[in-house]
């Protein structure tokens, strides 16, 4: 900041002197990342802070990115559980295993009460994670919506 020697008396904050700030660039750089260098910046809110296309690139890349891995997860998940299935069934034919099965559907059902009486008690907090996404997806329709579309794209691939 300029300094000016008025005198006695005159040390107005409101003068007509010239006020210089200081700009740090690490600090500037650090809050203006590439994305807003080409697809502008704004302020506010998540919702209001960044370009309607950049949160439709983001949400986009995001939700590609959840599709694919959830496709290759997927399709490795079904192979072991319908393989395991399989060589089960193999098993049980050939002689080298034998179920059970009035113990397995007994241990089923057993599993199930448990879950039901499980599920009763997390409900509230289920219910209070749902408003919380609901919340989110609301503020941010243009990301969310970008995500979603995003995540199709990427089972599709």
């Amino acid at each position: 900041m300029a300094t000016v020697d008025r005198g006695e008396g005159q040390d107005d904050p409101e003068s007509d002197d010239e006020v210089y700030e200081v700009v740090d660039l690490t600090e500037y750089a650090r809050r203006h990342q590439w994305w807003s260098r080409v697809f502008g910046n704004n302020s506010g809110p998540i919702a209001e802070k960044y370009s309607v296309a950049t949160q439709l690139m983001m949400g986009g890349v995001t939700g590609w990115c959840a599709g694919y891995l959830f496709q290759r997860v997927g399709k490795i998940a079904a192979t072991a559980v319908g393989g395991g299935f399989l060589l089960l069934q193999i098993a049980n034919h050939s002689g080298y295993v034998k179920v059970d099965w009035k113990k397995v559907e007994k241990d089923v059902n057993k599993a199930k009460k448990h879950l039901k009486k499980k599920a009763n008690k997390a409900a509230p907090e289920i219910n209070t994670f749902i408003e919380e996404a609901t919340d989110f997806i609301k503020r941010n329709i243009v990301l969310s919506s970008g995500f979603v579309g995003g995540f199709f794209l990427g089972l599709a691939s």
